[in-house]
């Protein structure tokens, strides 16, 4: 498995860059966010890879940081989701977005991406929701670490998903009930009508 690729940037498209290592240069298929994630053509450049093996290929993906990596590889564990729509999510959405469609059950959201339809985006939502909801990925990223700036809206969904989620509700109930509030609001105050929705339906 190779972990990640140091070298001089050698070519740069949306969908690939190439990447000179020990006068080796690996072609890596990219996110087109983390296409405008890199630097200039010549400089030095570093991307977290992922290896797909499969009977008649072998190709490396390449993400701009540890996170997308990691989103990568949790998008790809649900049926249906392969190396190409992984990217092509990841190209379409950030992985902030990706969790906060996810832990409120938005698979409208998904959609967006190319390869995904209505049906594949309620999978991944299905399928994905209580891992993110619990602040678990494949790589043990947690929703704090993705979301960054509390202070955004999706951040402060994301938040309240994981405050609930600790007070020991389930995935499914916090994310349900944090759907149903304004995302703008301060993330106490988002906790807070969470809370008295989820009291009111028991």
């Amino acid at each position: 498995m190779i972990y990640s690729l140091t070298g001089i940037l050698v070519e740069k498209t949306p969908g690939e860059a190439v990447i000179e290592c020990g006068g080796i240069g690996y072609l890596v298929s990219i996110p087109a966010t983390a296409s405008g994630a890199l630097p200039a053509v010549g400089e030095r450049a570093t991307l977290y890879t992922y290896m797909n093996v499969s009977e008649n290929d072998v190709s490396l993906f390449g993400f701009a940081n540890k996170e997308g990596r990691d989103m990568f590889r949790m998008l790809t564990t649900v049926s249906g989701v392969g190396p190409k729509v992984g990217v092509a999510i990841l190209s379409a959405l950030s992985p902030e977005k990706i969790v906060l469609a996810i832990s409120t059950g938005d698979h409208k959201t998904l959609t967006a991406a190319n390869g995904v339809g209505p049906k594949l985006a309620q999978r991944l939502v299905l399928e994905l929701k209580d891992k993110v909801a619990k602040g678990i990925t494949a790589g043990g990223l947690s929703i704090d670490d993705m979301a960054g700036g509390g202070a955004q809206p999706a951040g402060g969904a994301s938040q309240a998903v994981a405050a609930l989620v600790s007070l020991g509700y389930t995935g499914t109930e916090a994310a349900t009930a944090v759907a149903k509030v304004d995302q703008t609001l301060p993330v106490p105050e988002i906790i807070r009508i969470a809370l008295q929705g989820i009291g009111g339906g028991r």
